[in-house]
């Protein structure tokens, strides 16, 4: 039998108590389950991140979407009401814990896996940490420690607002943009999309949560003892707001990157990287699919011979594994015909190695 859990099943609640009520019990020492959604839209950014670097703060501001940083890791995130969210946290030393990461997502990934197939949606697990119908992903989640404990949060996706996830993000420029646009929507999936849009209204955030919370009790082996916000909860969550919503914590800075690079979903990344190499600025963009190139394009300033030179290039990326890339380019250049002044291999591998 696992540990008893507190249930807090809350539905629509303020878009920052949907972060800082599973930090606050995280910080608490309390387990359990909490099912919600933000009533508003903002923005979630990795705790490792640099917002600045990663978000677009003017657009933010200007369409009055708050952004937040969380403590669990993970990417930048547009979040809000089409997307239900549960927050697991269980002490950093439960029995309930598998030890190693694979076997951690495969169990608790299952209720959301079960609850999509519930209402009719062949959802599957795909690892490490990705829920996917058809190759394309419909649950995001990650998992982090805070305090003394566990804190593993992921959602079901109503809907998804492609179009406001491609704006929020900063990128290096509108061509990217559009590439990201493009491949999100390619890549990702809802209830919606795969149960139209009639079927779909027949499951709202209360019978979606139930069945979850039923789902997440068969593993758990437990009953839930449902509870409401106590003054101690409500205390801490006023403590950390006051800290997590404050300038310095949103702006302390994370890690620097050489380039953009966007997690589609488990397997698929949008990459932008740049380098000034002797004989001008290379920028290539493209995606890594299960650890293979695809749709490689590069531009910059540079010179080359003949002029659809780097078009070659990027066909003979094409499907190949990230580890070839040397490879690729030792015989690339050594074609004759093919003249690129003033960079070199270790030029091209700057922007293309993984």
């Amino acid at each position: 039998m696992g540990s008893n859990l507190d249930l807090y099943n809350l539905g629509k609640v303020p878009w920052q108590d949907s972060q800082l009520i599973y930090h606050a019990l995280a910080e608490l020492g309390r387990e359990a389950l909490v099912l919600l959604s933000p009533a508003t839209p903002y923005v979630c950014v990795g705790y490792h991140q640099d917002v600045e670097e990663e978000v677009d703060l003017d657009f933010c501001q200007a369409h009055n979407i708050p952004v937040f940083r969380r403590e669990v890791g993970g990417g930048a995130v547009y979040l809000d009401g089409d997307q239900f969210f549960f927050q697991l946290i269980l002490h950093e030393d439960s029995p309930l814990i598998p030890p190693k990461k694979e076997a951690f997502y495969r169990k608790f990934l299952r209720p959301v896996i079960n609850t999509y197939q519930h209402i009719g949606i062949p959802a599957e697990y795909k690892s490490i940490n990705d829920v996917i119908v058809s190759g394309r992903k419909i649950s995001g989640s990650g998992v982090g420690e805070i305090g003394k404990s566990l804190v593993f949060v992921g959602n079901l996706i109503l809907d998804f607002n492609v179009d406001m996830m491609s704006r929020i993000l900063k990128v290096p420029d509108e061509k990217f943009r559009d590439k990201l646009y493009k491949t999100m929507a390619e890549n990702m999936t809802t209830i919606r999309r795969e149960l139209g849009a009639e079927e779909a209204s027949k499951w709202d955030e209360m019978g979606l949560n139930n069945i979850m919370k039923e789902e997440f009790q068969k593993i758990l082996e437990e009953e839930f003892t449902p509870r409401e916000r106590d003054d101690e909860l409500q205390d801490r969550i006023k403590e950390m707001g006051a800290e997590m919503l404050s300038p310095r914590w949103l702006f302390q800075k994370g890690r620097l990157s050489s380039g953009r690079e966007v997690k589609i979903k488990s397997g698929v990344r949008l990459i932008q990287r740049m380098h000034k190499a002797p004989g001008g600025l290379i920028r290539a963009t493209f995606e890594v699919r299960d650890g293979c190139f695809s749709n490689v394009s590069f531009s910059g300033d540079f010179f080359c011979y003949p002029l659809n030179a780097v078009q070659i290039l990027g066909s003979m990326l094409q499907d190949r594994s990230t580890a070839d890339a040397p490879r690729i380019l030792q015989d690339f250049y050594g074609d004759p015909s093919i003249e690129i002044a003033g960079i070199t291999i270790d030029d091209w591998m700057v922007v293309l190695k993984d």
